[in-house]
């Protein structure tokens, strides 16, 4: 696939994904050919920003993790009340790294299809 391509597709999802996946995404982007390419395009990520507010608000149900599609954690989260508490602020911290690597996740089965 044309580097260009590639190069837009990275500027304008890096939020997204973490930093240190950025150049293994490149990597993949390039090798893949244009069908696939097209299969990462249609994909929805998760903003880690709009999860990490959700956390805030709404950390101690699990509604966090729900949407990013811990559902055992999130199920965990909501019957302990976000662990007593500690799970939740210690989610505070987490939640968007999480997000960011299912997003990672979600495009490298997308690319596997």
């Amino acid at each position: 696939m044309e580097s260009q391509r590639v190069d837009m597709f990275l500027m304008s999802h890096n939020k997204y994904f973490e930093s240190y996946h950025l150049m293994e995404i490149k990597d993949l982007l390039t090798k893949a050919d244009d069908s696939k390419f097209t299969n990462v395009q249609i994909q929805q990520y998760k903003d880690p920003t709009t999860v990490l507010i959700v956390s805030l608000l709404a950390g101690p149900l699990g509604i966090d993790r729900f949407m990013i599609g811990d559902t055992g954690l999130g199920i965990g989260k909501l019957l302990t009340c976000g662990g007593f508490g500690i799970w939740a602020i210690i989610d505070y911290f987490l939640i968007m790294g999480a997000t960011k690597s299912k997003n990672f996740e979600k495009l490298v089965q997308s690319l596997s299809y």
